[in-house]
């Protein structure tokens, strides 16, 4: 027999920062038990009317992609541990990728991140992406919210890869950040526009020891193609920006915080801030719309009707077009 959560006691426990209750919680909001879902949203319910996720306790949510072997984990590392030290509590959440064949992740990165494991001021929690598309899992949203509402001033959301799918962190987060690694001029044209164009601010790692010239010469390339793309309205002068940064140094980490803050700071007072949450809001309305209707699909009538289509289509008696015009239709 399931064990019910108690909902009053985990929201308490996480309005508290207790790192156990966090963590719970985020387990029961990716669990796809449909006794855990409900019980799930009696959880974020609870937390919202008792104003714990509220604008008074924001956390400043910032979205990192990067190039595979940019030095994502290392980066995060680094950058996490200056920010505690500065006396701020920081929350990762780590999407690792899923197989496709099997659904298993690796979820290595508290490995990875080894310092940053133990601090007390910190939270990382790897997450399956489960053949999410956007480089996140599909409950990462809700997490951020719980990690909100246990007090978190930073929430730190890796995503899985760099392309044009990985761009929906940027419906997740208040500042996208793109890691790249130093390379030379031809390799700029491996970095899809859609995600440049995502970018609030471009850090170029490993700026040190021999990669420092070149680091800087492919700073130099991205701030230049930042140049040629359209202002966009949300941005000061000067943004999107292009900056070098070393993970193992800690160089320019400093500085990049600087510039995140800067920007947060001007987009809370033009009005950006709330406006962007609020599109935000809307867009996960309507993802979780779509998600449900892709649910539908696989149980009752629907599901048996999906399968006959389906070998009626691959036996050749109905085009795909056809045959999905006839579902659709069936559905309405």
């Amino acid at each position: 027999m399931a064990v019910r959560t108690d909902i009053a006691d985990l929201a308490k426990g996480i309005a508290a920062g207790e790192r156990r209750a966090l963590a719970r919680a985020i387990t029961l909001v990716e669990s796809g038990r449909a006794d855990h879902r409900v019980e799930a949203l009696a959880l974020l319910a609870q937390l919202r009317a008792e104003g714990m996720a509220s604008a008074g306790r924001q956390a400043l949510r910032i979205g990192l992609s990067g190039t595979p072997g940019v030095g994502k984990s290392t980066f995060i590392e680094s950058f996490g541990l200056m920010l505690t030290k500065a006396g701020l509590r920081v929350a990762v959440l780590a999407v690792d990728p899923s197989s496709a064949r099997s659904g298993g992740s690796i979820l290595g990165d508290k490995t990875r991140m080894e310092q940053l494991s133990r601090d007390p001021r910190a939270f990382i929690r790897p997450s399956p992406s489960q053949a999410q598309m956007g480089g996140v899992a599909r409950r990462t949203r809700e997490a951020v919210a719980l990690c909100e509402a246990a007090g978190f001033d930073v929430v730190l959301i890796e995503t899985v890869g760099v392309g044009q799918s990985e761009t929906v962190v940027a419906e997740l987060c208040d500042l996208f950040i793109l890691l790249l690694a130093p390379a030379g001029g031809d390799e700029l044209q491996g970095v899809k526009r859609g995600i440049m164009e995502m970018a609030d601010i471009i850090l170029v790692n490993k700026a040190d020891g021999a990669l420092e010239q070149t680091a800087r010469r492919t700073m130099a390339d991205y701030a230049g193609a930042l140049h040629l793309l359209r202002r966009r309205p949300q941005d000061p002068k000067g943004f999107p920006k292009a900056l070098c940064v070393s993970a193992t140094t800690q160089a320019g980490l400093g500085e990049a915080w600087a510039e995140m803050q800067s920007l947060a700071a001007w987009r809370r007072e033009h009005g950006h801030w709330d406006s962007r949450r609020a599109e935000q809001a809307r867009h996960w309305f309507e993802e979780e719309v779509r998600q449900g209707l892709l649910a539908a699909l696989t149980k009752g009538e629907a599901r048996t009707r999906l399968a006959t289509l389906g070998d009626a289509v691959a036996e050749g008696r109905l085009t795909p077009e056809a045959a999905a015009a006839d579902m659709l239709a069936a559905l309405q």
